[in-house]
């Protein structure tokens, strides 16, 4: 039975000036472009070909690509137009990541996150939408360290977390600040749960939990727009009418958030850092 969207090996049936067709067990064809420089295979022997529709026909590619149906990995953007983008999938022919399928900002040359759909015109798509084509039967515990991917933020519930591109992970809204969409992180798991999804805590030990006031300073630079005008020189006052702390805290606090690589101090004040 003929796969859309997947590795399938296929006999080589007959060739002709164009194409190489392969059939599988039910005489199905698939008819794969002859390339200059293409082995040829046998008639009689088999082949791993990645199939795919073109129009009504049953196409394929012995070239095969890097991600498969239903499979997550990273892939780079190659163009973006005003329906979508196009991703390098090691094919001739780029991967379709549609407009609709896109979570966060999308720029050429960068690598995301995706999974592999076939949409309703029987095209094979690339979607950042890839929650239902996670598992949750890992064989992580609490405690373990795991690494991951943000792909997705839901205000009020956290960010969403691809383990090992595979497993449903989840890091609570008040511990992921300064993340983003796409970025990659490494974590603890703090609790399996009965459905066997994955919470996730950033910070080794609860101990090494960034503090209150760092927590309050870094959420109201991004309430602002990612800059607050003030930084370890300004008048203590002030640090207290702005903040309710002492000056010592303040610098204690944005101490952390620099050394977390979050921010930038700079003379004019602190700033997120890109």
């Amino acid at each position: 039975m003929i796969k859309l969207g997947e590795i399938q090996l296929l006999k080589l049936n007959k060739a002709d000036k164009k194409d190489l067709i392969f059939i599988d067990e039910d005489g199905t064809q698939v008819y794969v472009k002859k390339e200059k420089g293409m082995d040829i295979v046998e008639k009689g022997h088999e082949a791993k070909v990645f199939v795919f529709k073109k129009g009504n026909k049953n196409e394929g590619s012995l070239k095969l690509p890097e991600l498969a149906l239903g499979e997550i990995g990273y892939l780079k953007v190659t163009d973006i137009t005003n329906i979508g983008a196009f991703m390098d999938w090691g094919l001739d022919k780029e991967l379709f990541l549609p407009f609709k399928e896109q979570k966060g900002e999308i720029r050429t040359g960068r690598e995301y996150m995706v999974g592999i759909y076939i949409d309703k015109s029987e095209r094979l798509c690339a979607t950042m939408d890839i929650y239902e084509m996670l598992v949750t039967n890992s064989s992580y515990k609490e405690g373990d360290r795991v690494k991951g991917t943000i792909y997705s933020m839901k205000k009020g519930l956290g960010a969403m977390v691809a383990i090992d591109n595979k497993f449903h992970g989840l890091i609570q809204e008040k511990d992921f600040i300064g993340k983003r969409i796409g970025d990659k992180i490494e974590a603890r798991v703090v609790k399996v749960r009965e459905d066997g999804k994955l919470n996730l805590n950033l910070f080794e030990k609860s101990h090494e939990k960034m503090d209150n006031d760092a927590e309050k300073i870094f959420k109201r630079m991004m309430k602002e727009g990612g800059f607050l005008p003030y930084n370890d020189k300004s008048n203590p006052n002030i640090i207290r009418e702005q903040f309710d702390m002492s000056k010592g805290s303040f610098k204690i606090a944005i101490g952390r958030l620099y050394k977390r690589k979050l921010i930038e101090i700079t003379p004019r004040g602190i700033k997120v850092k890109d």
